[in-house]
């Protein structure tokens, strides 16, 4: 692959990356006549097109056969059910980590949480050297510090803080405490299933049908458990338009991205695409004392970009 073919895609999944806060909070806010659209629905058809789009690509790596993909599902699924249930530990945080990212999107504006979801990398990094043993330089530490610094810099209540309305969607405690559990439960399930593709020879596809397969369960319990009246009442699919849609079919193709596997390089593209969306939706003078909670840098912004880049072209390799 061309460098700049792998410039080109990693462009495309930070514009995917942006796109799907931007959509998400957007669809979560917009008022219209009839029921809201249920994030824990959201999430089982995720899982679920996840699982078919799985299907597909070990259909095109048989070649195309049936027979071929039948054996393959039953000779890495049916037949390994231990390495199958591993699977399950990381499949159950993410569906809560899945349904934690609508509440807070939800109960924050777009920027806020993608700020505080920086916290990830933090997390991420921390997982990383508990429980792959990676070793950070003294640099990469300092760039945490200063991360955390950034995060509390954005949650620090300002004097026009005061006189703004209230977010329509409801309370930003609730969306902060959401944001922050997501953040700490993305980490870890990220190195746990990192570390279960580095000791496992099974392909990255078959490990995405196992984790989109307890998935669907963990979230279908889920919509038993919390919305089963508005189900039973209203559909499955109240509420779904096309922006649902979107951000169903936006979280299916992050969730499949090549190249990504390991989970600091993901953490670095959430990185990159916050930075975009304070660029759009935040746009200050450096004169403000309000820059410092509202956006990053360039030259920061540059460098998680190139870095980024470069993780992705050692990922390809």
């Amino acid at each position: 692959m061309s460098a700049n073919l792998k410039y080109l895609s990693l462009g495309i999944l930070v514009f995917q990356t942006t796109s799907l806060v931007l959509t998400m909070r957007y669809s979560r806010t917009l008022k219209e006549e009839g029921p809201r659209y249920l994030s824990s629905t959201a999430v089982v058809v995720a899982e679920l097109l996840k699982i078919m789009a799985c299907i597909l690509l070990v259909y095109k790596d048989s070649k195309c056969s049936l027979r071929a993909l039948n054996r393959v599902l039953h000779d890495e699924i049916l037949n390994k059910p231990m390495e199958t249930l591993k699977l399950a530990i990381p499949s159950g945080i993410y569906t809560l980590q899945n349904n934690l990212l609508y509440v807070a999107l939800s109960n924050l504006d777009a920027a806020t949480y993608q700020v505080t979801y920086q916290l990830k990398i933090l997390t991420t990094a921390l997982f990383s050297v508990s429980m792959l043993s990676k070793k950070l330089g003294v640099y990469q530490w300092l760039s945490l510090v200063i991360l955390m610094t950034g995060v509390a810099f954005v949650q620090w209540p300002s004097d026009s803080q005061l006189d703004s309305k209230e977010l329509s969607a409801g309370s930003q405690f609730v969306g902060l405490m959401a944001v922050l559990t997501a953040c700490f439960s993305s980490g870890f399930a990220g190195v746990y299933f990192e570390k279960i593709l580095k000791e496992t020879k099974q392909s990255v596809w078959i490990r995405n049908i196992q984790l989109g397969f307890f998935g669907s369960i963990f979230g279908l319990m889920g919509v038993y458990i919390y919305d089963g009246e508005l189900v039973s009442k209203n559909g499955f699919f109240q509420g779904y338009n096309r922006l649902t849609w979107i951000v169903v079919v936006l979280q299916v193709n992050l969730a499949l991205s090549p190249g990504w596997s390991s989970a600091v390089a993901r953490s670095r593209l959430t990185a990159t695409s916050h930075s975009l969306v304070q660029g759009i939706l935040l746009p200050q003078p450096l004169s403000s004392w309000n820059y410092r909670r509202e956006t990053l840098s360039p030259a920061y912004t540059v460098y998680i970009f190139k870095d980024c880049s470069n993780r992705y072209k050692n990922c390809k390799k």
